[in-house]
């Protein structure tokens, strides 16, 4: 499976079956379907048109295939929330899931229309002026759809890097790319009562290439092996998905799982503490979760900070600072705590729960800008 732009970046999965020889493959260098070397096939027409048309021709069978027979016409939905994932502990395999990269970026709807392009996030945050690459990209596109995906920005290697998709703006490092893995509404059709699998088929078969477009793959049936070949190339995880599931607008459901490689935990920052020695801007964040309406203390978080993080931080607490504490009842805490209007989310990794809900030796990953303080619960 490929994973970026480098040419290392590939999930490779072989186990040992009745196929598997000791011989040299590589001397091997014919198509075992048509014959021909690498080399004969990229003479055989390798040429940008020659793309666009298989292109085209693909799109026009999609359109005409029974495919879309049984789906309801309905008009293209705008601001959709998409689904989510449940976490679970532990990988698995099962015959009836698939299993797809937990990529580490924003979470996308692209809603293409022929007078234009709607890219947003799962908070109905515009990315337009965000991502004028991935939008000028879907602009090209010879039909109407709406995509669900993944904005992310990869290194040289392939990798995911959030912070550099987070600096995008400002730097314009790395690669950015749109991972698509589901296909909501397609040519005036509704979806989103497919099986999954069918869904992922017809985007498959209309998904032009493009080089800001990725096509998310997945891989049947071998989850655990799955996920240990993502945690070997320190990607964050993967998602599990029933292969007969439907589309769930706004919903989390456990037809669709989250696998991490660690754990982690979303906060909402409710104030901070004094620094200590020789650190500037301030000691630790005082994190919480939403429980219905009320926030609910979790913890304190003083490590995994570096000076331009508690910079950058502290700059945008500063402007949210409080006299009353957001939380119902205050927590004991070592350090006089200055109290901020709960509205920054950061994510931590930790290592488990103690009997009264407080994180264990929670230590800073990142800001999340693309959540909402009332999302995390």
């Amino acid at each position: 499976m490929k994973t970026g732009i480098g040419k290392n970046s590939w999930l490779l999965l072989k186990k040992k079956d009745r196929y598997a020889t000791t011989g040299e493959i590589l001397k091997e260098n014919r198509s075992v379907v048509s014959g021909r070397t690498l080399e004969e096939l990229s003479g055989a027409g390798a040429k940008k048109s020659s793309g666009k048309k298989m292109d085209r021709i693909r799109l026009r069978e999609a359109v005409e295939s029974e495919d879309l027979k049984d789906t309801p016409v309905k008009p293209m939905p705008h601001a959709i929330r998409p689904m989510l994932a449940t976490l679970v502990k532990e990988p698995f395999d099962h015959p009836d899931w698939i299993f797809e990269v937990k990529w580490d970026g924003y979470r996308a709807i692209a809603e293409i229309r022929d007078n234009g392009v709607s890219l947003y996030s799962r908070n109905l945050i515009p990315l337009n002026k965000k991502f004028p690459p991935i939008t000028d990209a879907l602009r090209t596109f010879r039909f109407d759809a709406v995509l669900d995906g993944e904005i992310v920005v990869v290194d040289d290697q392939g990798h995911p890097d959030f912070e550099m998709l987070q600096n995008y703006q400002k730097s314009g490092g790395g690669h950015l790319l749109f991972c698509v893995f589901d296909l909501l509404h397609f040519e005036g059709h509704d979806l989103t009562n497919l099986p999954l699998l069918r869904r992922k088929e017809l985007l498959k078969r209309v998904l032009p290439s493009l080089p800001r477009i990725r096509l998310s793959d997945h891989v049947a049936k071998e989850g655990i092996l799955f996920f240990n070949a993502a945690k070997r190339k320190g990607l964050e995880g993967i998602i599990a998905k029933h292969s007969q599931s439907v589309y769930r607008m706004g919903r989390r459901s456990r037809q669709w799982l989250k696998v991490k490689r660690q754990l982690t935990q979303e906060g909402v920052i409710a104030g901070f503490t004094e620094p200590k020695g020789r650190r500037k801007y301030f000691g630790a964040l005082i994190l919480g979760v939403y429980k219905g309406k009320e926030l609910i203390y979790i913890g304190h978080c003083g490590g995994g900070f570096g000076a331009k993080s508690l910079k950058e931080i502290s700059e945008k607490l500063n402007p949210l600072v409080q006299k009353e504490c957001p939380f119902k009842v205050t927590p004991e805490t070592d350090m006089q705590v200055t109290w901020v209007e709960p509205e920054l989310v950061c994510e931590v990794v930790f290592h488990g729960w103690t009997d009264e809900g407080v994180m264990r030796q929670p230590v800073f990953l990142r800001l999340r800008e693309d959540k909402t303080a009332r999302e995390v619960k």
